[in-house]
């Protein structure tokens, strides 16, 4: 927060005024909760805004829920872009439950540490600090043995293949074990027998499949405990007997399939955050959080759960965050979330919900932040979110779902429909040739609009195909490139044994390339288009750039580009070229002798492709009585002859 001259000197004053004064914890409080209010955003002046719009800070200026949390200072005084981040759920349980702990401890590591090793028996390729053993990535392919007062061994990147019994029991003041990035598959139930001090023990990336019931039976003190990314395929309350501090467990990246249907807490009665993310559960059962009353955070994201019992979340009263985000959810019971009355971050993305109960979210009176990425709701309607009141964060799939929620300052996407700069128009190069692109679409269209009632097109098939490519799409391509490449066999074989009509096949095969170029220019365009239509159909996960590559460079290409084909490239215009320069020499010489008198051509061509015999009458003299004219007309069939 800034804070203007009048308030610093307002705050420099308090700070004087308590370290002056010796004051109690209770007045202390009172000042604090007083000058708080005084000091928070919009606290000076009551400003009052309209319905999807929010104050700027303190001052009287109010700005629509678009223009909130868009990384642009729109209000002057970064308001707008304050208090933008989502730290509700798990982030704020982190700071609760954590961060003192981790403060009073490091302090106290700082105090006590020392470069000097104090452990008396180390391996020779192993590093030592203080009362702490490194020996990361030493090849190591046992548990090594050391002094017993250490008190955090670092084992991890090593080939460890087993746990055996006893393998750890002599270091009784142990309290931090890494594990991570071995080969473990094998754990013994009495592999961790006498770590009665270890806090935080980690397994992640390993092979374990499972472990026996009893095997943290001594790990009366452990709160962290990681087993992410194994092969464990079931576990059952028995497996965390012992476990009576554990705070945190995450069980990420594994190959469960269900949940146990008995109380999974009933041995952890402390468990506070609990981590199933990337596992293959397809259910949740009534009994398994029946004694998981202390949870806080309770994430479920990524597997195959496809329904919810109305009763499945009752006993977690003190849920906090509850993340179900990417299943295979269809629908909601309408009462499935009503005893989560602490709950403030729901997430429910990415599931194949359809419909969602008017009152679903009634109950979720503290609710502070809502996903509902990548769901098509159809019966959206406002009075799905005026019930929470407290909500400062939304996801949508799509920008026009923000307008349901227009009481909540942060939502996203907060755009008003048309690409923006950081997402289509990222690099310099797409913005200039956007502009070119756009620029030759343009001059090529307004200039064939202008050239086309010049020229009169007596090739109905040549009229018909100009016309095809208003209206280009698979199966039109495909007829298209059946139908040239009927005609191009046609015309190759009519060359071959029809030698007595040689000069009209000629014509004919530079008809038929002509068209098979349409159709080569055709399918370039397009074929990439289709190619990226049927990865995305496969949920193949397409590169946001590759998207803008594509739709500046490619997907305009037939608009710019054909129009101009299709008239500079025709006889006609050839022919009203040579035309317009004899014209001009012939002025020219008129001129430069000044006793005769030049006169304009006419501007009605005809478009033959190929070009076909003039017609009797139109080269009667009597059409051409200007000499003029007559010049230029066989001037015009003398050219078409070369050509």
């Amino acid at each position: 927060m800034r804070l203007g001259n009048q308030d610093q000197i307002i705050f420099t004053f308090i700070n004087q005024f308590l370290q002056e004064k010796e004051m109690t914890s209770g007045p202390v409080f009172i000042y604090i909760l007083i000058f708080g209010n005084y000091f928070a955003p919009g606290s000076g002046q009551d400003v009052t805004c309209a319905l999807g719009y929010f104050p700027c800070g303190n001052i009287t200026k109010c700005l629509p829920q678009l223009l909130h949390c868009n990384g642009v200072d729109d209000c002057g005084n970064q308001a707008d872009e304050d208090n933008c981040g989502d730290n509700n759920g798990w982030s704020m349980q982190l700071d609760k439950y954590f961060a003192n702990y981790y403060k009073m401890t490091s302090l106290h590591h700082f105090e006590a540490e020392t470069s000097e090793c104090l452990v008396g028996s180390v391996p020779m390729q192993c590093l030592c600090r203080g009362l702490e053993l490194d020996c990361d990535e030493t090849n190591l392919r046992a548990v090594p043995s050391v002094s017993s007062n250490v008190t955090l061994m670092s084992l991890q990147w090593n080939l460890i293949r087993k746990l055996p019994p006893d393998g750890f029991k002599k270091y009784h003041d142990l309290q931090k074990l890494c594990l991570q990035n071995n080969k473990i598959r094998s754990v013994s139930v009495y592999a961790f027998r006498g770590l009665y001090s270890l806090t935080k023990l980690y397994l992640s990336h390993n092979r374990i499949t499972f472990l026996k019931p009893g095997v943290f039976e001594d790990l009366h003190r452990l709160e962290w405990l990681i087993i992410e990314d194994n092969h464990l395929n079931r576990i059952s309350p028995l497996t965390f007997y012992g476990l009576n501090s554990l705070i945190l467990l995450v069980l990420m990246n594994n190959v469960l399939t269900h949940l146990p249907d008995k109380p999974l807490c009933q041995h952890m009665p402390r468990l506070h955050w609990l981590d199933f993310e990337g596992n293959h559960i397809h259910n949740l059962r009534n009994l398994t959080f029946i004694s998981c009353s202390n949870l806080t955070v309770l994430v479920m994201r990524k597997n195959k759960i496809n329904h919810l019992n109305e009763n499945t979340f009752a006993p977690l009263q003190k849920l906090d965050e509850l993340d179900l985000g990417s299943n295979k959810i269809e629908n909601l019971s309408p009462h499935v979330f009503k005893d989560l009355k602490e709950l403030s971050q729901l997430n429910l993305s990415y599931n194949p919900i359809q419909k969602i109960q008017a009152n679903q979210f009634d109950y979720l009176v503290k609710l502070k932040s809502l996903s509902l990425e990548g769901l098509e709701i159809s019966n959206i309607q406002q009075r799905m979110f005026r019930p929470l009141t407290n909500l400062s964060h939304i996801y949508f799939k799509k920008f026009q779902y923000c307008g349901y929620a227009p009481h909540v300052r942060s939502c996203k996407p907060n755009t008003d429909g048309i690409s923006s700069l950081e997402n289509l128009l990222a690099s310099i190069i797409q913005r200039v040739f956007v502009w070119v692109v756009s620029a030759v679409t343009c001059f090529g269209n307004i200039f064939v609009i202008c050239m086309r009632p010049y020229i009169r097109s007596e090739n109905k098939l040549h009229a018909m195909s100009i016309i095809s490519l208003c209206c280009i799409n698979l199966a039109a391509f495909i007829i298209i490139v059946f139908s040239y490449g009927s005609m191009f066999y046609s015309v190759h074989q009519s060359t071959i044994t029809a030698t007595e009509v040689r000069n009209q096949v000629r014509k004919e095969m530079i008809l038929a390339k002509r068209f098979f170029f349409i159709v080569f220019t055709d399918a370039l365009c397009w074929i990439p288009i289709f190619v990226l239509k049927f990865l995305s159909l496969l949920q193949v996960e397409i590169p946001g750039t590759i998207t803008s590559w594509v739709v500046i460079f490619i997907l305009p290409i037939n608009s710019a580009l054909n129009p101009i084909l299709y008239t500079l490239t025709t006889r006609p215009f050839k022919e009203m070229i040579h035309q317009f320069w004899y014209n001009y020499r012939q002025r020219r010489s008129i001129d430069s002798k000044g006793s005769q008198k030049a006169y304009a051509p006419s501007f009605i061509w005809v478009e033959m492709w190929p070009l076909q015999e003039m017609t009797a009458d139109l080269m009667k003299p009597a059409l051409f009585k200007d000499p003029c004219e007559l010049s230029l007309i066989s001037q015009s069939t003398r050219l078409n002859s070369y050509s």
